[in-house]
């Protein structure tokens, strides 16, 4: 797999691993860490950045974001997504620069353009004053050679509320209130300049106290580390690390894709046009930019994660529900929204492993299987999967579905355009299945292998599952222990 931070991942998992191993072994202290600082980064020479001194203190902020900190000790902040702001000093001060195209002509038109006096000529080119600068694009629209080039910062290109900044010294900023927590900008900066908080060390307090600590594995977990890790495999896994037990979240998707049909068949009635509840990104593109439309059309259904949880709680009231998936959002659903009855952490499937072989375990093929789920539940990894999945369950109960148009948004832009359509009321189709991701979770940012590698292997052990109805499979689930109603916990949910 080859992605833009591929040293920055291995980066952080390093110090995950590290920060793990010292937690399993009831060594973490300052002096401990410091240590592991020091290992990483040796000197006297530096290995990836200009000094060992800048590695020991990017290495610093990574540690507090591995201990569930903010990564600044100076600077809180509330988002679960945070700037290393020492490693985030290597970009261009300023998007527009000149390039060896310029001519000096004698027109200076890019010159004459610009009304912030932020163009001066050189011996060589024209040149360009950061500090002057107001990004306007005239003089690049000016210039006859197109010799001056537009330069997108790469955590800036895939946001797609337009969330991040620049201060003064050129260092990213997040605007909290605009940030729908996708966690595309992380793997898009190849300095690792962006990263996002760790629960490893609540996770393994848990289970080094005696806790009952269930893990729940997203669908798009099948397949992230080939073909013979199969669901069962995982589970052996986790169980040998402390976990009392692993649930397959796809088990969700079949709660959550039985419930959502009841509220389609009620909205085809009412002749009222819906948007589906699964993925956290899109719930907090809604909630912080189009609130109307996450009043009026969110449907009222918990995630499969917070179903699994929800689960997971009504049989062991005092348990500890972990989710592990590709989704930097579903940290943000854990932690930041207040669901009740959510998951209590969330790790990303690197931090999964970094955890596992902190205490020298690895994943392992097995010879037993294991199936919570249908597979539709396991379809909900993939665009398009939740919609086929609740149009599943409603032909389970005898209702006509070809009528119905369903508008599959992957990708944040995608969605976006869903999302104006169906504010403007030009929605054509009866309802919107959004995943910020492109392709789905399959595709998330923290995904552990690409994505044509993942859909192979998925299609492999996928293969393998029976073929249960989703409704048959739910029959054996006590879905009256429990509410599947966002806000609510203990009351139950609809039949």
């Amino acid at each position: 797999m080859i992605r833009n931070d591929e040293g920055a991942v291995a980066l952080k998992h390093r110090v995950v691993e590290g920060i793990s191993r010292l937690a399993w072994n009831d060594e973490l202290n300052e002096d401990t860490k410091d240590e592991l600082i020091h290992s990483i980064s040796p000197g006297p020479h530096a290995t990836w950045r200009c000094c060992v001194y800048k590695e020991r203190e990017i290495l610093r902020w990574r540690i507090r974001l591995a201990e569930n900190k903010d990564a600044s000790p100076l600077k809180p902040v509330n988002n679960i997504i945070q700037v290393i702001d020492p490693a985030c000093e290597e970009c261009p001060l300023s998007s527009y620069a000149v390039t060896d195209n310029c001519r000096l002509c004698l027109g200076k038109a890019c010159l004459n353009s610009c009304r912030f006096g932020a163009i001066t000529m050189t011996d060589t080119r024209a040149r360009i004053d950061p500090n002057k600068c107001r990004e306007c694009g005239m003089c690049a629209s000016a210039c006859p050679y197109g010799a001056i080039a537009h330069l997108i910062r790469p955590c800036k290109r895939p946001c797609p509320v337009d969330a991040i900044s620049y201060d003064e010294y050129g260092i990213c900023v997040i605007n909290e209130e605009k940030c729908i927590r996708c966690g595309q900008c992380i793997h898009s900066c190849p300095f690792g300049a962006i990263g996002s908080k760790v629960h490893v060390l609540d996770i393994i307090k848990a289970i080094k106290e005696g806790k009952q600590v269930y893990a729940m594995c997203a669908p798009a977990i099948e397949g992230q580390y080939g073909g013979d890790i199969s669901m069962a495999a995982i589970r052996a896994a986790l169980k040998k690390a402390g976990f009392t037990d692993m649930v397959e979240v796809g088990l969700g998707g079949d709660m959550t894709a039985a419930y959502e049909s009841a509220e389609w068949a009620e909205a085809i009635g009412e002749g009222r046009k819906m948007t589906t509840s699964c993925c956290p990104a899109f719930i907090n593109l809604l909630m912080r930019h189009y609130p109307d439309v996450f009043e009026k059309n969110m449907s009222s259904i918990v995630s499969p994660m917070c179903a699994v949880s929800r689960f997971l709680k009504a049989r062991h009231p005092d348990c500890i529900t972990v989710f592990i998936g590709p989704c930097i959002a579903k940290k943000s659903e854990s932690q930041e929204m207040g669901i009740e009855g959510n998951a209590d952490y969330v790790l990303t499937f690197g931090e999964m492993t970094s955890m596992l072989k902190g205490k020298d375990i690895e994943l392992e093929p097995v010879a037993e299987t294991y199936q919570e789920s249908s597979v539709f539940g396991k379809g909900f990894a993939s665009s398009g999967g939740v919609a086929s999945a609740v149009i599943e369950c409603m032909k389970e109960r005898g209702q006509d579905t070809d009528a119905i148009k369903v508008r599959k948004c992957t990708g944040g832009k995608d969605c976006i355009v869903g999302v104006k359509l169906l504010q403007a009321g030009r929605l054509p189709e009866d309802f919107i299945e959004a995943m910020i991701c492109e392709g789905g979770c399959v595709g998330g940012p923290s995904r552990h292998a690409a994505e044509n590698e993942v859909r192979k292997a998925r299609a492999s052990l996928i293969a393998q599952a029976d073929r249960r109805g989703i409704l048959d499979n739910l029959e054996d689930y006590p879905m009256d222990s429990f509410s599947m109603v966002r806000g609510e916990m203990n009351r139950p949910g609809r039949d």
